[in-house]
């Protein structure tokens, strides 16, 4: 059991048999009256986000979310393959399971899955990854200086604004948490 007093970014608890994340919290102690704790809460499994108060003495069970590191193998329509890379056992997962992380991988990368009583809610592709510039539009020579952006189509066919000096056949880091362009490399 965990106190609302003890909640920090990034715990998971159980509430009205839900799972939910703690995304931002604030302790707050007004000059009159009692204290209490203001949270933003996401459903992992649903993505709904709350903004919820608490009592400091409230206490809610931890939620045991168990994360594995898989290789993403191959999509097959709607479905995404997922190895364990040390059981070699295949794991396919919907596209609503996957669809954060999907923009940014590619085959045979690894990502990090998450499991809560032993069933996926969801994948989580590395912080950083490099994909390759399928199309975009030339920059103008000389034109550096200002800071322009242009749209680009990476590898996986996500949509994002880059530099001019930017080419097709380049390969460029983004993050993956944000979804914007970090540098070429």
């Amino acid at each position: 059991m965990i106190s609302a007093g003890e909640f920090r970014k990034g715990v998971t608890i159980e509430i009205d048999g839900g799972v939910w994340v703690i995304v931002d919290f604030q302790h707050v102690k007004p000059g009159k009256g009692a204290a209490f704790v203001r949270t933003r809460i996401k459903n992992v499994i649903t993505g709904n986000v709350l903004d919820r108060t608490f009592n400091p003495t409230e206490k809610f069970p931890r939620a045991m979310v168990e994360r594995k590191e898989m290789q993403y193998l191959y999509n097959d329509g709607d479905l995404y393959y997922f190895m364990d890379t040390e059981t070699y056992e295949q794991l396919p997962l919907s596209r609503s399971i996957c669809e954060d992380a999907i923009n940014f991988i590619t085959e045979n990368m690894n990502v990090t899955v998450s499991f809560f009583k032993g069933s996926a809610f969801s994948v989580d592709a590395p912080n950083f990854v490099e994909l390759e510039v399928t199309e975009t539009d030339p920059g103008f020579k000389g034109d550096t200086a200002t800071g322009a952006i242009k749209p680009a189509v990476l590898e996986t066919g996500f949509r994002i604004n880059v530099p001019l000096f930017v080419n097709q056949g380049d390969r460029i880091r983004i993050d993956t948490r944000t979804g914007e362009y970090m540098e070429r490399v």
